[in-house]
């Protein structure tokens, strides 16, 4: 029968005591926001247990939050410190209930393990926020706070203020053949030869060149990418942004970094401060990796070059990727490519019979070989795949079986190109960084086979860590 109270098989090599006493913080707190929306089969809280209201207090005062962040400590203890008297304030009801005392050793723990002091200031879920306009978070904020409509609803409405004060977002990616995924979470498969915008909106406007690949086939791939930062009155002036194979700059075209007047300024408990600007390019890997961060609109856009090809991510507001004419209306973010120009068929990505040209190879082989941190293989490591193969070769870098992995199966085969698997890997893995919904991030072609813990990975984890849980606990 094993141990009484555990209902899932193998569940005894995930509660060694080692690993619970390490990870105990984060399982607790996953426990506290999984039976908090009732996900998974935990006692649910009582009407009058208001522990979900404090769990998503919580992630709304931290979410914003990261480690770059100097102050990233300091206001992480007082959340946690506004965690831990909410939760006080709803004991007396709680009494008994799972999800209550999960949350409760899940604070405590954090606390000692972030050295957070019991007493001290505390996080408040409606603050008086400082008018930044070159800030967008502070912008919308200020906004909300102050409107009309949210002075009237702020005491009947007040659990539901924190959905309507946060900006959504919206992510678009292009990468490989190329590969879109766009601001509704379709994923195509273009051939869009020459230039296409992609963004084009009051704000941004994106524009992509692509060239093709193999002679004799429809493929093509991102060589160019322009990105054109619009005025905004007080905040930055126009800048434009263009990378080309083989010159991916670390600056605006008229070689400025940065952009506008510093719109934070954080002083760190060493004593240290730190600036950032409206608009300003971060690079991350010379030549091979850039990110552009506009605060003022809320935007950051990654740009790479792998291989002798560039992949883009975008992530955007989606108040703002809508405010455009209808003279914008030819965005392949919003809508999509054009059905005349689409090589799958209604996201299906039918595979290339053929191997790739052999012009192609010899076109490649007279190239100059390159390798860097970023790049996995030289530019002239063209190959012939057969399909065995290439469904390998994802597989080293792409474990789930994903659109990502068959767009890697469909480059390797179409192409020859070994690059396009490192391509595929950065594309998600920015994606991950940038994408807002985490439950929306894989998607996976028409008539593949899912994964079997794909459809309620949140449920079996719940419960995976709830029977870990009793067993520690018992």
């Amino acid at each position: 029968m094993g141990r009484a109270g555990c209902c899932c098989r193998g569940a005894e090599r995930l509660a060694s005591p080692s690993l619970v006493r390490r990870f105990r913080p984060l399982l607790l707190l996953i426990i506290a926001l999984c039976c908090g929306a009732h996900i998974g089969q935990c006692q649910v809280s009582t009407p009058q247990c208001r522990i979900q209201k404090c769990t998503t207090d919580f992630v709304f005062l931290t979410s914003h939050l990261t480690p770059a962040v100097d102050d990233f400590h300091i206001e992480f203890c007082k959340a946690l410190r506004a965690y831990s008297a909410c939760t006080q304030r709803t004991a007396k009801s709680c009494r008994g209930d799972l999800v209550f005392h999960s949350a409760v050793l899940g604070i405590s723990d954090l606390m000692s393990q972030r050295n957070c002091s019991r007493d001290g200031p505390t996080s408040s879920t409606h603050p008086e926020i400082q008018h930044e306009p070159c800030n967008y978070h502070s912008r919308t904020q200020h906004a909300h706070t102050h409107s009309p409509v949210h002075a009237h609803t702020h005491s009947q409405a007040r659990s539901h203020s924190h959905e309507h004060a946060r900006p959504g977002y919206l992510f678009c990616g292009l990468f490989g053949d190329p590969h879109l995924r766009t601001f509704k979470d379709s994923f195509q498969t273009c051939k869009v030869e020459g230039a296409w915008p992609l963004i084009d909106n009051n704000y941004l406007s994106v524009q992509v060149t692509n060239v093709p690949v193999v002679p004799g086939s429809s493929a093509t791939a991102p060589n160019k990418i322009t990105i054109i930062f619009k005025p905004y009155e007080g905040c930055t002036d126009q800048r434009v942004y263009q990378a080309v194979t083989d010159n991916l700059p670390a600056a605006f075209d008229d070689g400025t970094i940065s952009s506008g007047d510093p719109i934070h300024t954080f002083a760190g408990a060493d004593g240290a401060s730190g600036k950032v600007r409206a608009l300003w390019i971060s690079e991350r890997s010379p030549g091979r990796h850039v990110e552009l961060h506009a605060g003022y609109i809320g935007v950051t856009v990654i740009v790479r070059q792998l291989g002798r090809y560039l992949t883009l991510a975008v992530r955007i507001p989606e108040e703002l990727a809508r405010a455009y004419d209808a003279t914008q209306d030819l965005q392949l973010c919003l809508n999509g490519c054009p059905s005349g120009e689409r090589i799958d068929r209604a996201g299906h990505l039918p595979l290339p019979h053929s191997p790739p040209a052999v012009g192609l190879q010899l076109q490649q082989l007279r190239r100059p070989s390159y390798s860097s941190q970023t790049q996995a293989f030289p530019f002239n490591s063209i190959q012939v795949f057969g399909l065995e193969v290439a469904k390998e070769r994802c597989r080293e870098q792409l474990e789930v079986q994903d659109i990502y992995y068959h767009s890697c199966v469909f480059d390797l085969l179409t192409t020859g190109d070994a690059n396009f698997t490192v391509a595929a890997y950065s594309a998600l893995k920015d994606m991950e960084s940038l994408h807002p919904h985490r439950d929306r991030w894989r998607i996976y072609p028409r008539g593949s086979a899912t994964p079997t813990l794909h459809p309620q990975p949140m449920k079996h984890l719940a419960l995976l860590l709830t029977c870990a849980l009793s067993m520690t606990l018992s």
